[in-house]
């Protein structure tokens, strides 16, 4: 790359697009720590975005300027940071780089149409990256990788460059090369050595940045024999993974390939996602106006990666699911955009974060809003009509207004009360549907409580804002336990759940210990009298029955039947009876647990031609059930579900060890990806409330895993003992 003048965009000024093809949307990845907020905010002063360093107008940072992220210290949400250079807008997405955030992650890839891997020369290159590398691999997004703290005791640019390589391109190691080589200025007191600038492999020119501005040279006769051998290997990796094999010919027939071929090629293979570049940034120091390697990044940005126009054309359907024609990136086609994040402000509202794909966005019009396939999450389908407020272009806390958004685009949207993130917008004319992007499942559950009374009175709007903004977030009322539970994907997760609702929307909950739905049954038959006589003037009570309670299969649920013989009970009663014992089944005989899968058999009874009532029979059913249960083995049952663990090939012995140690009961395991195993197990809902959070620890945050309810199945006894003792206790 390596040109010599550029245009950045003025402080102050939201960077706009007149056209699809000086538009470059771009996502950052990489784990937390590996300084991917600092790359934005120092590409953002480079493009001449910011008066300082991570710096706009209002003193904000651009990325990570919620409140919870300055409490947390981490990137907590999807941040939008466009900038401008050489003419291109180029919306940076930075996403969070901890696990808990991935929902973020799989919204800012949604977004780009590139993504720049961003990893720590100091730390190292963490499982999950790797997973994300895959899935971009999978679809075939172009990718960059970002070497970030060089200015760490620990840091060694080339050893970080040959892990990338071993990595990143195990599967071709031609197309993961480095671009530029480091230029090291004298030893710094504490005995590290400081990059100082950067070799360019291609255009053989130094960019040196010691002086803290950005002074391109020749290089000196010893800087060029460093070139030479990093240089042919580049060369030979554009040309092998541009599939020009006229220029290869040329190439080892000695020919020498211009700098102008090699650059195009170069652009070309990046665009088409065969070839990964590795280059290297740092934030500016004191005084400085551009950190280092930034210039480059961005000439990388706006030269190699592809426009909007290269995404392929969007599958659309109707409303109700109906085929519709493909769009494509056309400024004059359908309107079709997609909510890619959802966010309130304290003095807007709702903010919607718009991926426009088709057609024209412009403030006041009237969309329609699709929302389907996320029932499961507590979204229930809506559609309808809704007239958008004003257009901006985020920028840190500031919000710049925009006359439209085009195709191939982002930006915000305000007064969107009904969109909800993965909803679509089209022209209120012609309704269209994008399908929603894959996420993960929320499996960690927080079960909460109103801590007051006027908390309780706000409790289910903001539950309902909240889940609106995060579709990785789920909500559940349990009808077995009777508890509100939101299910999140991790800790840190419920941390900024409960922020969000205490700070953002002034409800206040606390989490109380979750309840896994547990059940009763028969062990062996029995039988119970129920007699409920009452006299104390007036009508009194008068009602007996005697029943039989035996098991059943399970599954089989409640089953009642009438024996009674002579009229011992008149026929009038005994839907009382019946309604009786079902009301003392659901209320639980030992535990306070449901009572499923037993037959009631009703065998006789007393009534009194003046006393008895159908109150009375329903207090005898229910007296004669409880009898039976004091007479009778009672068993708990607990849920069991079957869960698929999917981890790399070294952690299924860890993970197959720590299944056991939960009672779980390994059914298989099978190859899944190259290198990944599917583990397949049984194992009691009750071991299991926390696996989200314990599987990262034993698979070192590689491993994922699903679970589906299986059927209740008896707890083992020294187990129901404890979980008896608690409920009289009433913990």
């Amino acid at each position: 790359m390596g040109a010599t003048s550029h245009q950045a965009g003025a402080a102050g000024r939201a960077p706009t697009a007149d056209r699809p093809s000086s538009v470059r949307n771009v996502v950052l990845v990489g784990h937390s720590g590996a300084g991917k907020t600092t790359l934005v905010e120092a590409l953002a002063l480079t493009a001449g975005a910011v008066n300082r360093a991570g710096r706009v107008e209002d003193g904000g940072t651009v990325s990570d300027y919620d409140e919870i992220e300055h409490r947390q210290q981490r990137s907590v949400q999807l941040s939008l940071v466009p900038v401008e250079w050489d003419g291109i807008k180029i919306n940076i997405l930075d996403t969070p780089g901890y696990a808990d955030f991935v929902g973020e992650l799989r919204a800012g890839l949604r977004a780009a149409d590139a993504a720049l891997f961003v990893v720590s020369s100091s730390d190292g290159i963490d499982g999950a990256t790797r997973m994300v590398w895959d899935e971009c691999e999978a679809v075939g997004m172009p990718r960059a990788i970002v070497v970030t703290h060089l200015e760490a005791a620990r840091a060694d640019y080339a050893q970080m460059a040959t892990v990338c390589g071993e990595i990143f391109g195990a599967e071709d190691p031609d197309a993961v090369i480095p671009l530029y080589l480091p230029l090291y200025g004298p030893p710094g007191p504490d005995g590290h050595t400081p990059v100082a600038g950067l070799l360019g492999l291609l255009s053989q020119r130094v960019y040196d940045y010691a002086s803290g501005e950005r002074v391109e040279r020749d290089p000196a006769p010893d800087e060029l024999a460093l070139i030479a051998d990093a240089r042919s290997r580049l060369i030979e990796g554009i040309i092998a993974e541009s599939e020009d094999e006229n220029l290869m010919d040329r190439y080892l027939g000695g020919e020498d390939i211009d700098i102008k071929t090699l650059v195009d090629d170069l652009e070309r293979a990046v665009a088409r996602g065969t070839f990964h570049p590795v280059l290297m940034a740092a934030p500016a120091t004191d005084g400085a106006r551009q950190g280092l390697g930034t210039v480059e990044l961005l000439e990388l940005v706006t030269g190699g990666f592809p426009t909007p126009l290269e995404r392929a054309a969007v599958a659309v359907t109707a409303p109700d699911g109906a085929d519709r024609p493909a769009v494509t990136c056309d400024p004059d086609g359908p309107l079709v955009a997609e909510v890619v994040k959802t966010s309130s402000d304290p003095y807007v509202g709702r903010v919607s974060l718009v991926r426009v794909f088709s057609g024209t966005l412009r403030p006041e019009e009237t969309v329609h809003v699709s929302g389907h396939g996320l029932a499961d999450r507590g979204h229930e389908d809506h559609d309808v009509d809704e007239r958008i407020g004003t257009l901006t272009s985020p920028f840190g806390k500031q919000q710049r207004s925009l006359t439209r958004v085009i195709a191939g685009d982002l930006a915000c949207v305000a007064k969107l009360t009904r969109a909800e993130t993965g909803d679509t917008l089209s022209a209120k004319d012609r309704p269209l549907l994008m399908e929603p992007w894959s996420m993960p499942d929320p499996l960690l559950p927080l079960a909460i409580a109103a801590h007051s009374k006027a908390d309780e009175d706000k409790l289910s709007q903001g539950l309902a804002r909240l889940v609106a903004e995060d579709p990785t977030m789920r909500l559940e009322q349990n009808p077995h336990t009777h508890q509100v539970v939101l299910w999140c994907l991790g800790e840190a997760h419920q941390d900024v759940a409960l922020e969000r609702l205490r700070t953002r929307y002034g409800v206040q909950v606390d989490p109380v210990p979750h309840k896994v739905s547990l059940r009763e049954t028969f062990g062996a038959k029995a039988a119970g009298r129920g007699r409920h006589v009452k006299q104390s003037g007036g009508h009194g009570q008068f009602a007996i029955c005697e029943i039989e309670v035996e098991p059943l299969p399970p599954g089989s649920g409640i089953e009642f039947v009438d024996k009674v013989v002579g009229g011992a009970v008149p026929r009038q009663f005994i839907p009382s009876v019946e309604k009786g014992v079902r009301t003392q089944a659901a209320r639980g005989v030992a535990a306070g647990y449901p009572l499923v899968d037993v037959r009631i058999t009703l065998l006789d009874g007393k009534a009194h031609s003046v006393d008895s009532s159908d109150a009375a029979f329903q207090t005898a059913g229910a007296l004669a059930l409880r009898e039976a249960a004091a007479e009778a083995r009672i068993h708990l049952l607990e849920p069991v579900a079957e869960l698929a663990v999917l981890v790399p090939d070294e952690y299924v012995g860890p993970v197959m060890s720590d299944l056991a140690g939960r009672r779980g009961r390994v059914v298989g395991t099978e190859q899944a990806d190259p290198g990944r195993t599917c583990v397949r197990a049984e194992i009691p809902e009750i071991e299991i409330g926390r696996y989200a959070v314990e599987l990262r620890s034993v698979s070192h945050g590689t491993g994922r895993f699903t679970r589906a309810y299986a059927r209740h199945e008896p707890m083992p006894p020294q187990i129901a003992d404890k979980v008896r003792e608690q409920a009289e206790k009433g913990t």
